[in-house]
């Protein structure tokens, strides 16, 4: 069996001179003179790649394409058609369990300075504008940028494949993978309908920001939005689950006294801790029907936030199994976890999702599917996503991305008219099911460096997604004594006026008047509709200092005078 290594490096050199179906072009369509003798190319994928390869478990396939825009082999074939504004990649394979498809677009790209990718699911502190680097995996989108324009390349939204692009100065590669877990997808009979593929030209005179922002609104034709800003209070970073109903009722009453009075009240979260897996007995694992003996009544507790003032929220884990349920609900690669293709997996999810909407919670938090799906957090991915060739009790007829798809209808639909923000869950998978997504991963109420790595870095290279894809949630502002105000207060005041979500956790004894005079100024900002943040100088550092907020420069200073003085980690 080929490895996947081994794959990449045939795909590339069997792309020098094949043949293209119809006479398609192999180069990058040319634009406009950006500047006085010099020309930039502008690669369009709306039209027939020059080369379609295909991994299957048997081998690995380079199929021969055709004049009816089809690549086909004995056991696989590959369909592009048009759709609006892009290009749609279609996957047959009646008897070859297939692992991965390999899509070229030929251009000369050379003109290229910088280039942008995503993240899987959550970011970890690791995006940037880079040179070319060619076998960097870039999942669902990238932009690239030649000095005065940046040009985007991307699937839209909800694909049933998890995508990801390469980009060297030849040309543009698309990564499909359509595995059932780890292993081939078996489609029998039915045609897969993989992907969109879209893409934009940069317009002169728009910042690179502004561009990559209108290609998400491309890539996601059908956003689900908060219908008011949302903002509030989450315990997770001064309690970090040493929480209980009488400390979330104090988180109530003073969030309400720091925020703005009026009509979009804030929100009051319970994250980890209420369930009884978290209580003295740690007995029921996997189980959300009621709290432990530190929250003794969900839904009075719900009734009592909202009396102080607040709009209750909660946080739940729903893949995690309980010790009780039959083996058959539980995936092949770790027992500890339901299996999502299991309908009475789905029916405890819709049901415990429900309960919590049932009991008076007005914003579900779901969180770590990704990760207990796949074994692995977004930044262990790369172009794996997971170990093994494990698959799903229901068999490998549909691919991992079709899975969570369900599961992410199932949990949106179970919410009723609650808000749902999905943590650790798949970023274009979530787009235009959920009206938020934690795009970082978590910020921290104890140590500074993790708020600036994941804080600060995720905010300005996701933030374009915002109002795109869904609302965006940078995570938290953590106000402990354990964060230097002087910094902290600077993440607040950026996330308030970003027009992204803010959260606070804020730990009693960490409230001094300074700290009190800030929240309740940043607070009034959150509750009110903000124009986009736009970082001016994300192309030069992965933690932009000199940011535009509502048309005014603001300038932040995320390191200090000493330098970092944390022992790198």
């Amino acid at each position: 069996m080929t490895s996947r290594r081994e794959f990449v490096q045939r795909s590339a050199l069997s792309a020098v001179g094949l043949s293209l179906p119809g006479g398609a072009s192999t180069r990058g369509r040319d634009s406009e003179t950006t500047s006085p003798g010099r020309r930039r190319a502008f690669l369009d994928l709306r039209r027939p790649p020059d080369v379609v390869m295909v991994q299957t478990e048997e081998g690995d396939l380079t199929l021969r394409g055709t004049a009816e825009g089809r690549w086909e082999s004995a056991q696989v074939a590959v369909a592009v058609t048009e759709v609006p504004g892009g290009l749609r990649v279609r996957l047959s394979s009646p008897s070859s369990a297939v692992l991965r498809m390999h899509l070229r677009w030929r251009g000369d790209l050379s003109a290229t300075r910088l280039v942008l990718g995503d993240a899987w699911e959550r970011s970890y502190g690791d995006l940037e504008w880079r040179g070319f680097v060619p076998d960097r995996v870039m999942p669902w989108y990238c932009a690239l940028w030649d000095g005065e324009v940046a040009d985007g390349y991307g699937v839209r939204t909800r694909p049933a494949a998890f995508c990801f692009w390469q980009a060297d100065t030849g040309g543009i590669t698309l990564w499909a993978d359509v595995r059932s877990g780890g292993s081939g997808v078996h489609l029998g009979e039915r045609e897969l309908t993989v992907c969109d593929v879209a893409c934009r030209e940069g317009q002169p005179g728009e910042s690179p920001f502004s561009a990559l922002r209108a290609f998400c609104g491309d890539l996601c034709p059908d956003p689900r939005l908060t219908p008011y800003p949302v903002y509030g209070h989450n315990d997770w970073y001064w309690a970090y689950g040493n929480n209980s109903a009488a400390s979330v009722l104090d988180d109530a009453h003073r969030i309400v006294e720091l925020s703005p009075t009026g009509e979009n009240r804030p929100f009051t979260v319970i994250d980890d801790g209420w369930q009884p897996d978290r209580g003295r007995e740690r007995s029921g694992r996997g189980l959300w029907n009621q709290g432990n003996e530190k929250f003794p009544d969900m839904a009075r507790l719900a009734g009592d936030v909202r009396a102080a003032g607040a709009r209750p929220g909660i946080w739940i884990r729903p893949l995690l199994a309980p010790r009780d349920v039959p083996d058959a609900w539980k995936l092949a690669r770790d027992a500890r976890i339901l299996d999502p293709t299991v309908p009475d997996t789905l029916r405890k999810v819709a049901d415990d999702i429900a309960r919590l909407r049932q009991w008076g919670y007005g914003l579900i938090k779901h969180d770590y599917t990704t990760f207990d799906v796949f074994g692995r957090w977004g930044f262990q991915m790369g172009a794996s996503m997971t170990d093994g060739r494990w698959t799903f009790a229901a068999g490998r007829g549909r691919t991992t991305a079709e899975v969570l798809s369900d599961l992410y209808d199932t949990i949106r639909t179970a919410a009723d008219d609650a808000l749902v923000i999905g943590c650790n869950t798949v970023s274009h998978l979530s787009a235009g099911v959920f009206e938020m997504c934690r795009i970082g991963d978590d910020t921290s109420g104890q140590d500074w460096s993790r708020t600036r790595r994941m804080g600060v870095n995720t905010l300005a290279f996701r933030a374009v997604q915002h109002g795109a894809l869904y609302g965006a949630d940078p995570d938290c502002v953590g106000v402990t004594r354990d964060i230097p105000w002087s910094f902290n207060r600077q993440w607040l005041d950026l996330v308030a006026r970003s027009g992204t979500t803010l959260f606070v956790s804020i730990a009693s004894d960490a409230l001094g008047p300074e700290q009190r005079r800030d929240l309740q100024a940043a607070l009034t900002i959150a509750a009110l509709e903000q124009p986009l943040g736009e970082p001016s100088d994300w192309l030069h550092t992965i933690w932009p200092t000199r940011w535009r907020l509502a048309e005014a420069e603001h300038l932040y200073d995320w390191i200090g005078a000493d330098g970092i003085t944390e022992v790198p980690s």
